[in-house]
């Protein structure tokens, strides 16, 4: 006989940062069912409301990014069987986010961080110059390399201990899009980025604690980058940058 549940207890967040609540649901329980597939029953057949992100449904886009009994997670990637406890999942919108309503929180603050952190392409050449031909076996391109699957999905954020005590800190994603640049042979702008990346919430508030790279769903390692960040920003500084 079958020990699996027929029915699963879910309690979903409700509302906005604060005035929140938790709302308890129950949904049957289905064969390879996924956190994204019980929000969607939930909002097709209790309750049309519930506001919610996905878009891609196979872990391409990170949209759908939930606190799902306290974790970070792609739902859309998250099989029930995996985060079930006790016959429960309980589902939230991203922590250190500002929540617009219900599981969808509002992306700005960590845009606004990705863009301070000179995480924008420096150009180095013009239109008009000739393409600059880079060694794929570069060392600086192999570390540029390691950051450039991140797809901006929020989960590190989420994770993180050190953005949710300092609402300054420019956070994982965007020190990790600063690293990839500055190793990037064809951004002009080392200088900008270490300025942006050192000054008051910068990389040197990391604590090192490790949760950005321990749940980034493709396996990137925020830490190691930032580590990097904060060499790379120490060395200029002592060198005078010469």
């Amino acid at each position: 006989m079958s020990s699996d549940p027929v029915e699963l207890e879910v309690s979903v967040w409700r509302g906005d940062s604060a005035s929140g609540r938790f709302e308890d649901f129950k949904v049957p329980a289905q064969e390879n069912q996924t956190i994204l597939d019980v929000v969607t029953w939930i909002q097709q057949h209790r309750d049309p409301t519930l506001s919610y992100r996905y878009a891609c449904r196979v872990g391409m886009c990170g949209s759908c990014a939930m606190m799902v009994n306290g974790v970070p997670r792609w739902t859309c990637r998250t099989h029930v069987k995996v985060a079930l406890k006790d016959n429960r999942i309980s589902i939230g919108p991203l922590r250190n986010l500002p929540v617009i309503k219900d599981l969808a929180t509002d992306m700005d603050p960590f845009f606004d961080k990705w863009v301070a952190a000179e995480g924008v392409h420096h150009p180095s050449r013009t239109r008009d110059d000739a393409i600059e031909q880079i060694d794929p076996e570069d060392a600086s391109r192999l570390e540029a390399n390691k950051g450039i699957e991140c797809i901006n999905c929020s989960v590190c954020y989420a994770a993180c201990d050190t953005v949710a005590g300092n609402a300054d800190y420019l956070g994982p994603a965007a020190l990790l899009r600063a690293w990839t640049l500055y190793n990037d042979a064809k951004d002009d702008g080392k200088l900008n980025i270490l300025d942006a990346v050192s000054g008051r919430g910068g990389c040197h508030n990391c604590h090192s604690q490790g949760s950005c790279s321990h749940y980034c769903p493709n396996d990137l390692n925020p830490m190691a980058a930032i580590a990097g960040l904060k060499r790379a920003s120490a060395f200029s500084f002592f060198k005078g940058r010469k």
